[in-house]
């Protein structure tokens, strides 16, 4: 048997980690190691427990979620960041993917999607609700998006299996190469748009409009 996920939840409201809390107790394979009320406190707990997942809140008092998200991406990168939010604010959610959140839930989610978006973060994988993206996708179309000439047709492909929630596994079988080969594109994919992670890919790519039209 697996290890359980070790996770902390940063929310300045005592409710919603208590409730958080209830939720992880009634599913095997989750340990709630801290809990913190503000962006310092995050950060601070993050060193000391080192949890695998972060339950992020945007809006704190003192330092917030998004300051929060950022300084963990440079100072503890091992640490998965999954913001959770009541605030329904696409720049908020853009932002805190480019700076290297691996998923976006708002705190109506399911029980279920909460579970698989922390099983998700902690492979290293990005998981967006399909409402979640198509609003990701509704914004991109709004932009001026540049060509997409920086990337090959082949990484593409990828980078869009990524955004539909795929593991690299998935994306090898469907395109027909190895494993390997996949993670040789997603390498080149990152160099290439000057991110570190599959949520700042998806970000940046839609932000250019590469996701919004259908592959081929």
């Amino acid at each position: 048997m697996n290890d359980p996920i070790r996770i902390l939840v940063a929310d300045d409201h005592l409710i919603i980690r208590q409730g958080i809390r209830l939720i992880l107790e009634t599913e095997d394979g989750f340990e709630l190691v801290g809990e913190a009320a503000d962006g310092v406190e995050a950060i601070r707990l993050c060193a000391e427990l080192h949890p695998d997942v972060v339950l992020m809140d945007l809006r704190m008092p003192g330092m917030d979620g998004l300051t929060a998200i950022e300084h963990l991406h440079e100072e503890q990168p091992q640490v998965a960041v999954v913001i959770l939010t009541t605030f329904n604010e696409d720049d908020l959610m853009m932002r805190g993917l480019r700076a290297g959140a691996k998923g976006y839930l708002l705190k109506d989610t399911d029980r279920e999607t909460l579970f698989q978006t922390i099983r998700a973060a902690k492979r290293g994988e990005t998981l967006l609700k399909p409402e979640i993206m198509a609003r990701v996708l509704s914004g991109a179309r709004k932009m001026n998006a540049p060509a997409e000439s920086d990337l090959t047709g082949r990484e593409l492909e990828v980078l869009r299996g990524v955004a539909q929630g795929e593991r690299s596994k998935e994306i090898a079988v469907r395109l027909g190469i190895s494993e390997r080969t996949v993670k040789a594109h997603l390498a080149s994919i990152y160099s290439k748009l000057g991110v570190d992670s599959r949520a700042a890919a998806i970000a940046v790519a839609a932000q250019r409009g590469w996701l919004a039209s259908p592959p081929g």
